[in-house]
């Protein structure tokens, strides 16, 4: 089976590891249909170990890979990554803000709508990363590898679950169908397997913003960690506990990306 992917053409690999957090994202949805409630520690312990494992992906599968792509394509490797690492940020922190600005959160329905818009906007430079990470394995840098991509994806996989849950639950308690509340939620994710191909194309086909790229998805995906993630988990009682997964969940990713690439 990894042979048979290992043998795809990257755009291909990066879609369907797009399709898994997409699938991964209907999961979480998906609980609406059998419950009213989740248990808030479970979702806070994945949201904990996810925010490891993409901060371990952030660095070791984006970060360094773009310095050492800037440096072999003779540019300044500091600065284009740290060009690109803000841009990242600079992206979400816009997109929040026009959603904010075109929604008014007053009713519960605005801002029902306000947290599907947030979570689709952070989809977006989750399912780039994903492809940038597929899309740079062609050109051999360090740090890059198909089992390092994987586990990027796996590691976004397991974010969306919790979000997935976080749209289609409230969206129930509001009075919608628990088919409705569904398909809403698991829908919020669909733009993650397109900006995953979109990622790769671009990867393949403008080499010279293979550094820019990488650099760009690490930055949202940091971004999104310390924004959205780590703040969430850190709601639950036992925040040591949460942290321990977190330094968990890097440790699991690092030993993934460098031990065994």
């Amino acid at each position: 089976m990894l042979s048979w992917y290992a043998n795809l053409n990257n755009c291909v690999q990066a879609f369907l590891a797009g399709m898994l957090t997409f699938a991964i994202t209907s999961l979480g949805a998906g609980i609406v249909v059998f419950f009213k409630k989740v248990n808030n520690n479970i979702l806070a312990m994945m949201l904990s170990i996810s925010a490891g494992i993409m901060l371990a992906a952030s660095f070791f599968s984006l970060i360094n890979p773009a310095l050492s792509g800037a440096e072999n394509l003779g540019l300044n490797p500091w600065l284009v990554v740290a060009i690109g690492f803000i841009l990242g940020g600079i992206f979400l922190i816009i997109s929040d803000k026009l959603v904010s600005r075109h929604v008014n959160s007053e009713s519960n329905t605005k801002r029902l709508i306000l947290l599907v818009s947030s979570i689709v906007l952070h989809n977006i430079p989750e399912g780039l990363a994903i492809g940038v990470a597929f899309g740079s394995i062609k050109y051999g840098l360090d740090g890059v590898t198909l089992l390092s991509a994987v586990m990027l994806a796996v590691g976004i996989g397991i974010q969306n679950f919790p979000e997935g849950a976080a749209i289609s639950l409230p969206l129930r308690g509001a009075g919608h169908s628990r088919l409705k509340s569904f398909l809403i939620g698991a829908l919020s994710g669909i733009v993650e397997p397109i900006s995953s191909l979109i990622g790769a194309i671009l990867v393949l086909n403008v080499r010279n913003s293979l550094p820019y790229l990488l650099a760009f998805a690490g930055g949202a995906m940091i971004f999104v960690v310390i924004s959205e993630i780590i703040p969430e988990s850190q709601n639950n009682k036992r925040k040591n506990l949460m942290t321990f997964l977190a330094l968990l969940g890097f440790v699991i990713m690092m030993v993934l990306d460098v031990a065994l690439s």
